[in-house]
């Protein structure tokens, strides 16, 4: 493999450290600060607790991994999954081949190069991902060679961030997304979950930036700009379902808990709406009709099967301070966004749920419980951390109530297919239950088992799915044992079990709602990710570890835990790296979403090392080693198992209590035995 240029980093000039300003010098010599005034010249906060006054701060140089030196290449490569192939494209200074963009700078268009490389594999690639470089306002054609090639480095410098760039596509081009059928997609969700879809329009310049997305009833605007579409349609297009339903928890979590009906009588859906005509609709309420000023945006929100369309208005000025980590304080003044018109409360909205504050935590502060206060024990009087308050500042979200700072009676679980197949249920703290003990935690204390209604795994099952298929809709959480199984950990016998359950289950929800989706995630197959993997001569790990015989130990971790993972071929297998992923599906699907940061994380460390440029034909489909690697979990249950595949064969290694132990090397698992 020939060498590739290896320059000076110039973010440190090689010496492994950059010397910054330091964060105080933005506000100056002040303890408190307004954020927007920021008028040079700027000094040093002489009490700051990071430079002490220096005015600057040494930090480890990023960009050169603290080596003083930088690899000057770029790899581009590109992969059709449906047959394997590969074909790359390296990117070094003096093989460039620029031109002059619009605007008279020297560029550098990679696009060209992947739909290049994408005709030679047979493949269809809608995303290229591939950057333009510019090239600094020095460069000319009739400049002496080293001197061109000393700037063109600095190019590929600029975008090293990535230096191996992997693009995926298929032989046939995906199905065009509809926005109308998108939208109705959504529509039909949003009233299957008891849900608001909205779609919203924030200015943002000139224009506006589009937004999509779902919220219970009663959550607040979300501050800031929150769409970054240009157009409906476009935000539509790239607006799926999962999409729409990430970040739900955070924006309910001031929502107030209202019980659900949802067996309640609906109005009929209205007609079908054209995506342009409710574009148009929602822009022309951005326009103050008395003729003020432009209004921030607007929304229509589908609920009860019609569209409630209302403007965005800006509010009272609030003053937010915030602690610098220099010790200074800053003053921001936020204007908070809200709507113009609130439309009446769905017809599927009942009672609101009764909640009282959280006792560990404290609204608009940082303060969470300490630790000396864990187990239920008394504030510590001589806590280094609390002096005995039972309180110190955190940055993380309080355990008791994920921030929300209630803790209410009730708890709205949802269980759905995201198909047509939907289970409301309501738990109330309170109520008698019969709730056998199961087990007894080392701490003394008693593990009880709810009936089957408290048990999410036996509602998967009425849907047709499996427990372990079960997540939270929100980010695509496993759902724990605890709230699959109905286990309670009570803090002291004779506790409420059903209280400690909702407490468990609505912990972080917005407006006390858990949606769960019962369905295994869209994953490729493992054969597919194999073939891929070889075809990049990398190696695709695959960990398994069997724990079916803790099956009913409500103490112990149970069933099948997978891992899949692309890795450069010579990593090493470490201890700790054991499969934690519910099933094989959600293990890939994990490894599919984070193939292109694997890939780019695969180049090698030094940068005298250069980047492989995997080229490959078709190949045919592997055979599917999934049995292969049931019944090496079976034969080893009770310890992890993990298998390397790579272009040589395969390694098993087993993780023992001293570590990793070598196994076999075998060109395929079938033979071994």
């Amino acid at each position: 493999m020939s060498a590739v240029p290896v320059v000076t980093c110039p973010d440190c000039d090689g010496m492994t450290f950059t010397l910054d300003p330091c964060r105080c010098t933005t506000y100056g010599d002040r303890f408190l600060a307004d954020a927007d005034d920021l008028a040079p010249p700027r000094e040093a906060y002489r009490q700051c607790e990071q430079c002490r006054g220096a005015g600057h701060v040494a930090y480890p140089c990023h960009r050169c991994d603290r080596r003083g030196r930088r690899r000057a290449q770029l790899v581009v490569t590109v992969a059709n999954l449906d047959t394997g192939a590969v074909a790359s494209h390296q990117v070094v200074p003096g093989g460039l081949d620029p031109h002059r963009d619009p605007a008279g700078r020297w560029v550098v268009d990679l696009a060209s190069r992947v739909r290049e490389l994408a005709a030679t594999v047979g493949a269809v690639v809608t995303d290229t991902d591939a950057p333009s470089l510019w090239l600094d306002r020095q460069w000319r054609p009739d400049l002496p060679a080293a001197l061109r090639h000393e700037l063109e480095a600095h190019a590929l410098l600029r975008a090293d961030h990535a230096p191996w760039r992997l693009v995926l596509g298929r032989s046939t081009s995906a199905p065009t997304v509809d926005p109308a059928a998108r939208l109705a997609r959504l529509r039909a969700l949003a009233d299957l979950l008891l849900l608001d879809l909205v779609v919203e329009a924030r200015r943002q310049g000139v224009g506006f930036g589009w937004a999509v997305r779902y919220e219970v009833p009663g959550s607040p605007v979300p501050s800031g700009s929150s769409g970054r579409w240009r157009d409906l349609p476009e935000a539509l297009v790239d607006t799926d379902v999962a999409d729409a339903l990430t970040g739900l928890a955070d924006r309910g979590r001031a929502a107030p808990a209202r019980l659900l009906r949802p067996d309640s009588p609906r109005p009929p859906a209205a007609p079908t709406v054209d995506v342009d005509q409710l574009e148009r609709r929602i822009l022309a309420d951005c326009v103050d009709p008395g003729g003020g000023d432009e209004l921030p945006g607007a929304q229509a929100l589908w609920r009860d099967g019609r569209w409630w369309h209302t403007t965005l208005r800006p509010g009272e000025p609030v003053e937010i301070l915030a602690e610098q980590p220099t010790g200074q304080v800053v003053r921001r003044v936020s204007v908070p966004v809200g709507r113009g018109y609130h439309p009446p409360d769905p017809s599927w909205l009942g009672e609101p749920v009764d909640w009282r504050p959280c006792p560990d935590c404290r609204p608009h502060t940082r303060l969470r419980a300490c630790d000396c206060r864990l187990g239920g024990r008394i504030a510590d009087s001589d806590c280094p951390h609390c002096a005995g308050a039972g309180l110190r500042p955190s940055a993380l979200r309080c355990f008791t109530c994920g921030d929300s700072h209630r803790l209410h009676r009730a708890v709205l679980v949802t269980v759905t297919d995201l198909r047509h197949r939907v289970v409301h249920l309501t738990w109330h703290a309170g109520t008698p239950e019969v709730a056998p003990l199961v087990a007894t935690q080392p701490n003394g204390r008693p593990v009880v088992q709810l009936p089957d209604r408290y048990r999410l795994g036996s509602w998967a099952a009425v849907l047709g799915a499996r427990p372990e298929d079960l997540a939270d809709i929100d980010g695509g959480h496993e759902i724990g044992k605890d709230l699959r199984d109905g286990y309670v950990t009570l803090p002291w016998a004779g506790a409420d079990p059903v209280g400690e359950q909702v407490r468990d289950a609505g912990r972080g929800t917005g407006a006390g709602r858990l949606i769960v989706v019962a369905a295994p995630p869209d994953a490729p197959p493992l054969a597919e990710l194999l073939r891929l993997a070889l075809g990049l001569d990398l190696a695709l790990v695959v960990g398994v570890y069997d724990l079916r015989h803790n099956t009913g130990d409500p103490l112990l971790a149970d069933g099948l835990r997978w891992s899949v993972e692309v890795q450069p071929r010579d990593a090493p297998v470490l201890p700790d790296d054991l499969p934690y992923r519910p099933s094989l599906a959600a293990a890939l699907a994990s490894c599919r979403e984070c193939l292109t940061d694997a890939v780019a994380g695969a180049a090698p460390i030094d940068p005298a090392v250069p980047i492989p440029r995997p080229w490959s034909g078709p190949r045919g489909i592997l055979p599917d080693p999934e049995p292969d690697l049931l019944r090496l979990a079976a034969r080893h249950a009770g310890q992890a198992v993990t298998v390397r595949f790579t272009r040589a064969g395969c390694a098993v290694h087993r993780h023992d209590d001293d570590g990793v132990r070598l196994l076999a090397r075998t060109r395929d698992l079938r033979g071994l035995r």
